[in-house]
């Protein structure tokens, strides 16, 4: 196991198990020691592994909603407006008839909702993310096929190397590895 080392301050620590039951189970003792800025990597989901890291309801189909809610406003506003500003008769229809608007009003809905949707998960996942440090860790590849990782952030309250590297040494996983050491402040 790669020790932190007292003079560096490390982006986080990383645990590795062989099984999901470990990893749900360093999950849930993770979230009970205090810790709140920690991360789980698995080859395949796992269904328990929301409620165990504790994650709330998805903010991603009230962006979407909320999306396509403004699309049809926008888009129905806009045709209002514009005849409303710019008046044709045309066969006795009446200037503002909504069963014409509906066609651009449903599109702009769509757009609205689905530019939503991937905006708001991109923004939500910090993405796009060209580098992240634990892929400088040679042994994260195995978290695409076999292996199971649980990380514990730097930037968490808790945090301290020392304490944590003990704390996750007592979950008895197969290997512990410091991520991204930097240099600290003085």
């Amino acid at each position: 196991m790669r020790e932190p080392a007292a003079s560096t301050h490390p982006f986080g620590l990383l645990a590795e198990f062989n099984r999901p039951e470990r990893l749900i189970e360093a999950v849930k003792q993770t979230r009970a020691e205090g810790f709140s800025s920690f991360d789980a990597y698995s080859p395949y989901p796992l269904e328990e592994m929301n409620e165990a890291m504790g994650l709330k309801e998805n903010i991603i189909p009230w962006l979407t909603f909320g999306g396509g809610v403004l699309g049809a406003a926008t888009a129905f506003g806009m045709q209002l407006y514009t005849n409303w500003a710019f008046p044709i008769e045309i066969g006795g229809r009446p200037i503002q008839a909504w069963q014409p608007f509906m066609l651009i009003t449903f599109e702009l809905a769509v757009l609205f909702s689905v530019s939503a949707a991937i905006f708001g998960m991109l923004i939500l996942n910090r993405l796009p993310r060209l580098h992240h440090p634990v892929f400088d860790i040679r042994e994260f590849h195995l978290a695409g096929g076999e292996k199971f990782f649980l990380i514990i952030l730097g930037n968490d309250a808790r945090f301290d190397a020392d304490a944590t590297a003990d704390f996750l040494r007592g979950l008895k996983p197969l290997n512990l590895f410091v991520v991204g050491k930097t240099e600290e402040a003085e």
